[in-house]
Formats: structure tokens, sequence, C-alpha cells
């Protein structure tokens, strides 16, 4: 890892809590992230550095939006071959530019580990007794994380409107009618072949991406393209893979560092947040930026500090507004 906290203290004023334009149409204020319609049926997406957990925003990291967008760039660019993707340009290292899609109401989630810790993580439900999940059928005496026989996806529900994801098998979405027989069997064979790619080129890294999250939409002729993100900490699970044993918990990326911070002082579902110190968000932003380099083998560049980043933002989006 090429940068310390020392090199990181210019950058303890400069996160990017708000990036509200006005003088671009069509906002809309997720957790995170900014979005912009554009009337030609672009998007344009702000990635800010808020950091939002409990259901609610707990802070602003410095340089988290770029890293995540700059990592999803990273993964957009070596896929590309595999799938079409939303990205039409990049012109600010917080910013992207993509297509207005129509969003696939199923979420792909493609699994190679019996891992996770929330409620529709096969870890999960496998401790809870269950061995048919998703469609698949688990054999008893597996240990946590534990390589599964083959990779799989467990599909769930697209939760639109702050609902929860919900289990779903490909028997179920199809009849449902979520997707057509043609579109589930084009979604799951993108899917893994994109999973494929990312576990490749982790293992080329010393990692394991033992999980990961995909979000597709369709374009205006119907087309399957692949949104959101890819294969950021945010969508994926990463161990080191000397670190892997079946039974024990594999070292990862620690980005749940100021989630673990505020859970020891408060009860963050209950409790008025208290004040996180600079040197907790630095440390935070620190370890997104060694997600960022362990994965691409790039040092992070870190932009200049001359001006605030909404400052930069608006300068390289000049061209977008009115």
């Amino acid at each position: 890892m090429t940068h310390t906290l020392d090199d990181l203290l210019p950058y303890a004023g400069h996160a990017l809590r708000e990036a509200f334009i006005p003088e671009l149409p069509g906002h809309y204020r997720g957790k995170v992230r900014e979005n912009y319609d554009l009337p030609d049926g672009r998007r344009i997406i702000i990635a800010t550095d808020r950091l939002s957990a409990f259901d609610r925003v707990l802070t602003a990291v410095p340089l988290k939006g770029q890293v995540l967008t700059q990592l999803a760039r990273y993964w957009f660019e070596r896929t590309a071959d595999i799938c079409p993707n939303h990205v039409i340009a990049y012109p600010d290292p917080n910013v992207l530019v993509c297509k207005r899609l129509n969003i696939m109401p199923v979420e792909i989630v493609v699994r190679d580990y019996l891992a996770g810790t929330t409620s529709t993580a096969i870890l999960t439900m496998y401790k809870a007794g269950r061995r048919e999940m998703y469609g698949h059928r688990f054999p008893d005496g597996m240990l946590a994380n534990q390589k599964l026989p083959q990779t799989i996806i467990t599909p769930t529900t697209k939760a639109f409107d702050a609902g929860h994801d919900e289990e779903r098998s490909a028997e179920q979405i199809l009849a449902e009618r979520s997707l057509t027989k043609a579109q589930w069997e084009e979604v799951s064979a993108r899917a893994l072949a994109l999973f494929a790619r990312g576990r490749e080129l982790a293992a080329e890294r010393g990692l394991i991406l033992a999980d990961t999250k995909y979000e597709f939409g369709f374009d205006e002729t119907g087309a399957i393209v692949l949104a959101d993100e890819i294969h950021t900490p945010d969508s994926s699970r990463y161990w080191f893979a000397a670190s892997h044993r079946a039974g024990q918990t594999p070292q990862s990326f620690d980005k749940d560092f100021v989630r673990s911070w505020v859970v020891a002082r408060c009860d963050p579902y209950v409790d008025d947040i208290p004040e996180i110190p600079t040197d907790v968000n630095l440390e935070a932003a620190r370890i997104y930026i060694s997600v960022y380099e362990a994965v691409t083998g790039q040092p992070f560049p870190l932009p200049p500090t001359e001006e605030s980043v909404l400052a930069r933002i608006r300068r390289n989006l000049a061209g977008f507004m009115g």
C-alpha cells in the first residue's frame, strides 16, 4: 500500500458531503449518490463520500466516492467484452455519465462459498437448518466459508422504495414473469462469466472473490446491460487467499471499520450517532484506498487539494449545465 495516514491528512477537510448542483436537471438524492437525469436519456451519477449504515448516513469518508467510482471503472473496462455496461464517460474522478436504463426487477448474486451474515445469506440460512435455498440443494456437514461444489446464482427481488430483498429461485422468477426464460438464461450466463473474470483477476492479486451482487437493466432496445457498480467492496466479498480455511473466518478488508466504531459506543438504531473523529474517517479512507490498490495492483492517485471536490466537479460538468 502506498499511502499512509499522514498522506491523507490534507484531505481531512475535503470530504464530499453534498453534491447538489441546481443547474443540472432531474435531481434525485440517494443515500450516497446524487443522480441527475438529462433530457436526452443520459444520467449523471456523482458518488459522494457519505457512508451509510443502520438506515442512516453516519459520516463522510474523504476520497470514498472517488475510490468506488474508479474501482468500478477498473472492472467495467475489464469486463466490457463479456457484457455491455451503462458507462458513457467519466468527466471527473467522482462522476459517471451513463445510459438511463429500465432496471431489472431481480438482483443477481453469484456465490462461490458458503458465506454471509445477512438474512438472505446462504450461511445464515444453512446455520438455521435449511438445505434448500434459492432452488439449490446443499449437503449436510458443510463448514462456514467452505467452497461450494460449484458456482451458484442466488437471485433476490430488487427492493425499491426501501423495501427488503427477498429470496427467489429461477423457477419462481419465471413463474412470476419477472423475466422471460430467454432473459433469465442470458443474464445468468453473463453474470457467471463476469464472476469468472473477476475471480481470475482477483486470484492474480492473491485475493478470493467469494461472492458479488450484479444489477442489470434493459436499454431502449430491450438489450441486457450491466448497471450500477461491479466488484467493488460495497457489492462484493473479498478474502485474502492465503488466510482462507474452511470453518474459519478469512482475513478480509475491514470496510465495516466505521460501523464497528459506532456500535461500540451506542445503539445506532435508537441513539444519536456520536460525532465521528477525523482520525476514524481518515483510517476508513485508508482502508478504502487499500482495497483499490490490492484489487487493481495500481497506486491510488490522490487528487490535488487546491479546490474543493464539489468545485472541481462543477468545473468538469460545466458542459452539461443548462
